[in-house]
């Protein structure tokens, strides 16, 4: 080889010619991990760094909200707020979901479900569509407006159709619902039955006027009261299928409602045996807990045995049903990211096929055989709560 030409890669690092580093005597230091003590973060940190004084003053709201002096993290959460920055998206969320939480619990719903609204225009994946959910589904919860938790229930499931403890609280949703349903159905009745049977007892008297109001039985014509006795009985009749019908709506009702929550509570326990072999310790034992809860809820319904075997061949986790809410989801997952899901909306159902099972009652059975009044069919639909 001449004088002056290198191979590359043959020259030499300096390192190879440096010495080692002597290895002190004696066993090695044990090494100390960081601690922080109980409330730290109260203490002074001197430190330059912006992001990390609003980070802790993130940990004091947060404290604070743990405390209950929600008021206190208000403050707090809406002082970082003003000072993050533009480009600091996560903490920006995090610091948003926190002021939302505080205002429900100090009753200021409309301005909370204003923020929860906001972060639903921004999310841009699942996991952010999913927080913002929960974030509705605890605002609705709180001013106890039932339709619009089970809405967002249903749009948590089309999100996460395996989740059983959202279907467990779906099925809960539509036992409160059937009650309110009817009492208000009763009610709004109720008024209608008041104003026909006005009319009815007007229309009974065909004379009118204040001298007529003031005459005595004895004086009044004897074709005003053969009439006043014909229309007495017609009036009767038709308040009494008015009744009937109010009745029977409301039964409608409670069966529909009833329905709907059998089925979600078969999910539920389905899911829950479904992840049983894979748990131990707390997690089975409540796993345990919720599917006994489940049976006793069961029992109240008081449904034909055939009939829940039919709702969980139905709900059932079998191959097939899998595949094809697969295909859904993937179908899903790009409306989600396209256009976001309409918290405003209203009288629209998840769009999983898991969720889409509307269960009515019917005289007859899929088979064509006989069956009481609470055999279910199944079409197409949605669960979809009153509008």
């Amino acid at each position: 080889m001449e004088t002056g030409c290198w191979l590359l890669g043959g020259e030499f690092e300096d390192s190879v010619f440096e010495e080692r580093r002597e290895r002190r005597p004696g066993p090695p230091e044990s090494y100390r991990a960081k601690r922080c003590e109980p409330q730290w973060f109260y203490e002074e940190t001197g430190s330059s760094d912006d992001v990390e004084a609003l980070t802790v003053q993130k940990f004091k709201g947060d404290l604070a909200y743990r405390r209950q002096e929600y008021q206190k993290a208000l403050q707090e959460y809406s002082s970082i707020s003003e000072k993050l920055p533009s480009t600091n998206f996560a903490m920006k969320r995090d610091v948003q979901e926190g002021q939302a939480r505080c205002l429900v619990h100090l009753g200021r719903h409309k301005e909370a479900m204003e923020i929860a609204t906001n972060l639903e225009n921004k999310a841009t994946n699942t996991d952010h569509l999913t927080t913002v959910l929960y974030l509705q589904f605890t605002i609705c919860s709180s001013l106890q407006n039932l339709e619009k938790t089970i809405f967002c229930l249903q749009k948590l499931i089309s999100l996460h159709p395996f989740n059983p403890w959202n279907w467990g609280k779906l099925g809960e949703a539509y036992l409160n619902l059937g009650p309110a349903l009817s009492a208000s159905l009763a009610s709004s009745q109720k008024e209608n039955s008041f104003t026909s049977s006005d009319t009815a007892i007007k229309s009974s008297f065909p004379h009118s006027g204040k001298d007529y109001l003031l005459c005595f039985p004895e004086t009044l014509p004897e074709s005003s009261v053969e009439v006043s006795s014909g229309n007495k009985q017609k009036n009767e009749k038709a308040l009494k299928d008015i009744k009937n019908r109010m009745t029977e709506e409301r039964a409608a009702v409670l069966l529909e409602t009833q329905m709907k929550a059998c089925a979600s509570f078969i999910r539920t326990r389905l899911l829950l045996q479904l992840a049983q072999s894979q748990q131990t310790s707390f997690a089975l034992e409540r796993n345990l807990r919720t599917q006994q809860e489940i049976e006793d809820k069961m029992k109240r319904f008081s449904f034909k045995e055939d009939t829940l075997l039919l709702i969980a061949e139905l709900l059932g986790l079998s191959p097939e049903n899998t595949a094809r809410e697969d295909v859904t989801l993937a179908l899903l997952g790009q409306a989600s990211r396209a256009s976001r899901v309409d918290a405003g909306s209203q009288g629209q159902g998840c769009l999983n096929h898991s969720c889409r099972v509307f269960l009515r009652s019917d005289n007859s059975s899929p088979s064509g055989s006989s069956a009481d009044s609470r055999t279910l069919q199944v079409s197409p639909r949605l669960f979809k709560a009153k509008s």
